[in-house]
């Protein structure tokens, strides 16, 4: 996973990639859900604030909603997630993002948002 994600304490992250920012789940939530079996994500041009539930990931084990991490717009979806979701348990399958949002979420939002080193430290 990237060094410059921040994280959520509900296992999401968000990582900014120019004009853009990249929303997925962290390593550490993949290796809690186990074998993943399904994704539903949204459709491009849905609108999300922080902390909305905007995907489902289903595994063997559980159900788990996801949450937005900022406020945004989504402009794009993993399409090889939504026909592949076990590629998320494939250690060397590198694009695991969900969803790719526009955000003008100002630093308020990003606020309670974990650098991934905390991040990491919270979770051991």
């Amino acid at each position: 996973m990237n060094e410059n994600a921040l994280c959520t304490k509900t296992h999401e992250y968000v990582l900014e990639q120019g004009k853009q920012y990249e929303v997925g789940i962290t390593d550490y939530a993949i290796e809690q859900l186990g074998d993943i079996v399904f994704i539903e994500l949204p459709e491009v041009g849905s609108e999300f604030v922080k902390n909305e539930a905007f995907a489902t990931i289903e595994s063997v084990k559980a159900a788990s909603e996801i949450y937005m991490p900022i406020s945004g717009k989504i402009v794009e979806i993993n399409e090889q997630l939504v026909n592949s979701p076990e590629l998320l348990n494939d250690e060397t399958f590198e694009d695991k993002w969900l969803v790719k949002i526009e955000s003008s979420a100002d630093q308020v939002e990003f606020a309670d948002l974990l650098d991934y080193s905390d991040y990491k430290e919270e979770i051991e």
